[in-house]
């Protein structure tokens, strides 16, 4: 393993000035203003504004915005997240799945992306109401491509189950940080090994099309702990990966280790293709809603038809992997889910 001491040594002397690398235009434009008008109209949370996504300005300027479900607060408090924690008292906003939905009429986006805040002060961890916006999107629109970011669900399957029996083309978990950074960096109460239990649990099910995950890097971690992460992931079913900087949002979040060099992330995406993974997205700004992987997904999955579940034969995104002679990417094995992943049923 990399000696963490050394690298933090030298993002010392570097201190937390960010490369010329990191730079990205100040967001604007007529898409940027109409977006932001639809998201303040109709009381939406978006991860772009509350985890402060350096790529605001890129993504609202393109008529893309990545969703975030169950309001603003989050019942757990990560060290490297803007996004505010603390006791949401159970409150949901049941009209939240159908603005989303006019939300994605009103701005036509093609692939919308779900995420939300962990919210353990509900009795299913908020999968009712993820399940429920996915079904309110293909109500409005058969075509939309539809990506679920979810939380752990603290273990639960049958939770788990309940997003995933809505069917989202993507079913995205991140592990966040690499094993060794997990205890240190992520909410206590999130554990490295449920996380992948999480992924491999998503794909045994087989009910989304594809598997995707994600983690940060300049936290301390060494490169040898990167490929470890990426092979972890691997085994545990994933099928998409990203992975970007890490970016501290305050002086109160964990510091900026290294600033990892674009050639760096070059190296990581040719470790994890080689891995077999079906798409990497590896790159200083790229985070876990990202345009290339939603590229990626949407050139496999657009449907010929308005039908919501059709696919051309022999696409890797077929519901049914071994459907038309099609092996899956990771070989006929699947990492069974352990006891890591409690069933309430």
């Amino acid at each position: 393993m990399s000696d963490p001491t050394t690298v933090i040594k030298s993002a010392a002397v570097l201190g937390e000035r960010k490369p010329p690398w990191l730079k990205v235009r100040a967001p604007g434009g007529d898409t940027y203003r109409r977006v932001k008008q639809t998201i303040t109209e109709l009381r939406l949370h978006t991860v772009c504004q509350e985890a402060r996504c350096p790529n605001v300005g890129e993504c609202w300027g393109a008529g893309t915005a990545t969703v975030m479900l169950l309001g603003d607060t989050c019942t757990r408090g990560c060290r490297f997240c803007a996004v505010a924690a603390g006791k949401p008292a159970g409150v949901v906003d049941s009209g939240e799945p159908l603005n989303v939905a006019r939300a994605v009429a009103k701005l036509g986006l093609r692939y919308v992306v779900l995420t939300m805040v962990t919210r353990d002060d509900l009795d299913d961890g908020g999968a009712g109401h993820v399940a429920e916006t996915v079904t309110a999107l293909r109500e409005q629109s058969s075509s939309v491509l539809v990506e679920t970011l979810v939380g752990d669900f603290a273990g639960d399957a049958q939770a788990i189950d309940t997003v995933l029996e809505a069917r989202p083309d993507v079913f995205a978990h991140n592990v966040e940080v690499s094993r060794r950074l997990t205890r240190t960096i992520r909410d206590h109460r999130f554990s490295y090994d449920r996380s992948l239990e999480v992924l491999s649990l998503a794909r045994a099910r087989g009910l989304s099309r594809f598997v995707k995950s994600g983690f940060m890097v300049g936290l301390g971690e060494g490169d040898d702990e990167v490929y470890e992460t990426l092979s972890d992931l691997y085994r545990a079913g994933a099928e998409i990966v990203t992975i970007g900087q890490y970016l501290r949002p305050s002086a109160r979040h964990a510091p900026v280790v290294r600033y990892v060099e674009p050639e760096r992330f070059s190296e990581y995406e040719r470790v994890g293709r080689e891995l077999g993974f079906a798409f990497v997205a590896s790159g200083p700004l790229v985070r876990s809603s990202y345009h290339a992987a939603e590229g990626f997904v949407a050139a496999r999955l657009r449907p010929a038809s308005s039908h919501p579940a059709r696919v051309e034969d022999g696409d890797l995104g077929t519901t049914d992997r071994t459907e038309a002679g099609v092996t899956p990417a990771h070989g006929p094995a699947v990492v069974e889910p352990s006891a890591l992943v409690r069933s309430r049923r």
